[in-house]
C-alpha cells in the first residue's frame, strides 16, 4: 500500500476543489506514464545486459521530476538525488510476492502505481541473481572445503607412510645390522674352530631374528614399542639395546617424560645413529646419552671409531634432520679423524 513518509497532507486540504484534485491526479498519472516510459527506454538501451539498479533509480527520478529516488532490493538501498523533507514509498510486488520497495522525494511525487508495477519483474530478477550468486559462492566454498579436506587427508596419509618408512628404516635397520654382526661372529667361530662359541651364537642369532620380526610387525601396524609408550624413552632404549655388549646407555637421573612424538623421534634417531656407528665403525664402543637440559631433552650417540674429516654420503643426516624437525628438534654430526663420531641433538620442552 502506498504511504506518505515524514510528511502530512497539505494544509486546508478539505478546501481543495474537485477540479484541483482532478488536475493533480492528471499530473500524477502523467508522471507515472513518464516514469514507465523512462524505464522502457532504459531497458532498451541496456540490450541483453541486466539493468543497473542505481542507474534505474536515476532514470525514474528524472522521468517523474523527483528530487530523489530510492530502490530497495535484497536488503540493498540504492539512492539517486538529494531527498527533500518527505518521501512517498510503496512495496514493489511481482508474482504475488513483495520484491522490494520504491520511494521518491518529495512525497507529492506519488503515487506511481505504473512505475511500481514496471520495476516488479526487474526487482524479482535482481533477487534471483543475488540468490544464485550466494548459492554459487556457497557451492564454490563447499568445493574448496572438499578439495582441501581431500588434500589434507592425502597429506596425512603421506605423512603416515613416511613415518612408517622412517620407523622401518630406523628400527629394523638397527636389528639387521646386529644380525649381520652375529652372522660374522658365527662365521669367525666356525673358521677358527671355536666350537663353544659356534654352539652359543645360533641361539642369540635366533633371538635377534625374533626381535627384528616383532619390530617389523609393530611398525607395520602403527604401534610403537610398548616400553616407549608405557615407561618412556630411557626404558625403551634400555630394552632395545639390551644384549648388545658394544653399546652403553647413560641416562640422566633427572630425565622426565616428554610428549609421545618427541620421545618417538629421539628413540628412532638414537637407534639409527647406533646402526650407523656399527656400519661405519664396526667393533667400536658406542655410548648413548640422554640428558635433561635447561632447554629440554638432549641426547648424544658417540662411538669410539676412527672418525672422519668429511661426512660420508650415506651418513643419513638429512633423514635424521627431517625426523627431528617434525617435533621442533635439531640434530647434528660431529666427527674428526681419530676422535670418533657423535650424533648430537635436542628436543625443546
Amino acid at each position: 500500500m502506498p504511504v506518505r513518509i515524514a510528511g502530512s497532507a497539505p494544509a486546508h486540504s478539505e478546501a481543495v476543489s474537485p477540479s484541483s484534485r482532478y488536475r493533480r491526479g492528471v499530473r500524477r498519472r502523467d508522471r507515472d506514464d513518464r516514469g514507465v516510459k523512462g524505464i522502457v527506454d532504459h531497458l532498451a538501451s541496456c540490450g541483453d545486459r541486466s539493468p543497473d539498479l542505481r542507474g534505474l533509480a536515476e532514470v525514474i527520478g528524472r522521468s517523474v521530476g523527483a528530487r530523489a529516488c530510492a530502490l530497495t532490493v535484497d536488503g540493498r538501498r540504492l539512492t539517486w538525488g538529494v531527498a527533500g523533507t518527505t518521501w512517498w514509498g510503496t512495496a514493489v510486488q511481482h508474482g504475488g510476492e513483495v520484491q522490494g520497495a520504491l520511494a521518491v522525494s518529495p512525497g507529492s511525487m506519488g503515487p506511481l502505481p505504473g512505475v511500481a508495477a514496471a520495476v516488479g519483474p526487474l526487482f524479482a530478477e535482481a533477487r534471483l541473481a543475488a540468490d544464485a550468486d550466494r548459492l554459487r559462492r556457497a557451492g564454490d566454498a563447499a568445493v574448496r572445503e572438499l578439495a582441501d579436506g581431500r588434500w589434507r587427508a592425502a597429506a596425512e596419509m603421506d605423512r603416515e607412510r613416511r613415518a612408517a618408512e622412517r620407523d622401518l628404516h630406523d628400527g629394523a635397520q638397527h636389528h639387521l645390522v646386529a644380525l649381520r654382526m652375529s652372522v660374522a661372529l658365527m662365521e669367525h667361530a666356525v673358521a677358527t674352530g671355536d666350537e663353544e662359541k659356534a654352539r652359543e651364537l645360533p641361539a642369540r642369532f635366533s633371538a635377534r631374528l625374533d626381535e627384528a620380526e616383532q619390530l617389523v610387525v609393530r611398525t607395520a601396524s602403527g604401534i610403537l614399542p610398548v616400553a616407549l609408550v608405557a615407561k618412556g624413552l630411557a626404558p625403551a632404549l634400555a630394552e632395545e639395546l639390551d644384549g648388545h655388549d658394544d653399546v652403553r646407555l647413560d641416562v640422566d637421573p633427572a630425565l622426565r617424560r616428554y610428549p609421545g612424538p618427541a620421545e618417538s623421534a629421539v628413540f628412532f634417531v638414537c637407534l639409527e645413529a647406533v646402526s650407523n656407528a656399527r656400519k661405519h665403525a664396526p667393533g667400536a664402543p658406542i655410548r648413548v646419552s640422554l640428558r635433561e637440559t635447561g632447554a629440554g631433552l638432549g641426547f648424544e650417540v658417540r662411538d669410539g671409531g676412527p672418525g672422519f674429516g668429511e661426512l660420508p654420503p650415506d651418513a643419513g643426516l638429512h633423514h635424521l634432520t627431517s625426523r627431528m624437525a617434525a617435533v621442533g628438534g635439531t640434530v647434528r654430526i660431529a666427527s674428526a679423524p681419530g676422535k670418533g663420531t657423535s650424533v648430537i641433538g635436542s628436543v625443546p620442552r
